[in-house]
């Protein structure tokens, strides 16, 4: 089953202030939007970015990203209905519609809604209203509204694709949001319990909150994995998911992929859970000649699992040759698409050792790996 998420991105935000629209400014040092658009990345199938004809920089920014750009439209409707359009004939049947300016959406959020569209149509995360409300003409209370049933609205909201695609177009407009849109389709829509910190930046002073949500209860791992193999007969050898001509093979019960094996059991040392071989047994014949790309999605799965998204790895290679060098782009490449990372967060680099020992005597190739965590 294929999901995508649709950031709607293309609105002006002046009521939080500043010099740009909010989605572009900075929250404890990134970009709201780069927030909003982590918080799914590497948990769905594709992501598309709702942006502006206006703002030029982004659109050049988020091209080469690995994300989908839709062009924003006269209002908010409008902005999904093209998003939605963009997921046409890419198999997707599961959409979340999110808004950027919820930088602080947790992944508990995210897999809610998921797993609540196993069952319906249409699921959104609502925080229940706890206090009094009043009606007031401003500056005297001129009322009393009861709370009960009243559920705050959150994002993101999700849907069966064909179902809102459908209740969109068939939309007059004016709609608050997607759930509306959806119920005015008669499509019922399941609660999902929503979460204080899933907050909407709509005001000056909703940075300095988010900013003090985004900054708080840190967990931040690291992890160090060390891998060594031995030269054998060959022509090539595998690391970090990209085969190089060489005279001889690397020697080991999988592919030898040294790299990748020394990055692995940094994930693995980062969540406390092993290494590969506790994992996956040299024992265990199935694991035999077996791509080190199995153990690697594995490690990034259980973190995801556990609640973890993977910032950054570093993976160096330790030999005399072959010459890393001409291939790190590609072996970059290769590890953040596993990963679901960006390139810019894989490092690949090579160093030797100056002719001493092993890897000096060019008997095998050594590596060593950090993975870097972050409490989702």
């Amino acid at each position: 089953m294929t999901t995508a998420a649709i950031i709607v991105a293309a609105g002006r935000g002046s009521r939080a202030g500043g010099d740009m629209p909010k989605q572009w400014r900075l929250l404890a040092g990134r970009s709201v939007a780069d927030r909003s658009i982590d918080a799914f990345r590497g948990r769905l199938d594709h992501i598309v970015l709702v942006v502006s004809a206006q703002d030029s920089d982004a659109w050049e920014q988020y091209r080469d990203a690995g994300l989908i750009l839709a062009e924003g439209g006269f209002d908010r409707a409008a902005s999904v209905r093209n998003g939605l359009a963009a997921l046409e004939g890419l198999g997707v049947s599961r959409v979340l519609i999110h808004d950027v300016a919820r930088p602080c959406v947790s992944e508990r959020i995210i897999r809610d809604v998921l797993d609540a569209l196993d069952n319906s149509r249409a699921a959104a995360p609502g925080l229940a209203v706890t206090d009094a409300l009043w009606t007031g003409d401003g500056s005297i209370v001129t009322g009393t509204r009861d709370r009960t049933g009243l559920f705050a609205a959150q994002t993101p909201q999700g849907f069966h694709l064909d179902a809102i695609l459908a209740a969109h177009r068939a939309h007059p407009g004016g709609a608050a949001d997607d759930v509306e849109v959806a119920r005015s389709a008669g499509i019922d829509v399941a609660i999902v319990p929503g979460d204080a910190d899933n907050l909407k930046i709509t005001t000056p002073g909703d940075f300095a909150r988010a900013e003090r949500i985004v900054g708080m209860d840190m967990d931040v791992r690291l992890g160090n994995g060390y891998d060594v193999h031995r030269f054998g007969t060959g022509d090539h050898v595998i690391l970090c998911g990209v085969p190089v001509a060489h005279d001889r093979g690397l020697q080991g019960h999988s592919d030898a992929d040294v790299g990748m094996h020394a990055i692995t059991d940094a994930i693995y040392g980062a969540l406390a859970q092993g290494d590969i071989g506790q994992h996956f047994p040299p024992s265990d014949p199935q694991w035999k000649g077996a791509a080190s790309d199995i153990f690697l999605r594995h490690a990034a799965q259980l973190a995801q699992t556990m609640g973890y998204r993977i910032s950054n790895v570093d993976c160096t290679l330790v030999c005399e040759y072959p010459k890393i060098g001409p291939h790190a782009v590609a072996m970059r490449e290769t590890l953040a698409e596993i990963l679901g990372l960006r390139p810019d967060q894989v490092s690949v680099k090579a160093t030797t050792s100056e002719r001493l020992g092993f890897t000096g005597r060019s008997e095998g190739i050594a590596a060593l790996a950090t993975a870097c965590l972050v409490k989702s």
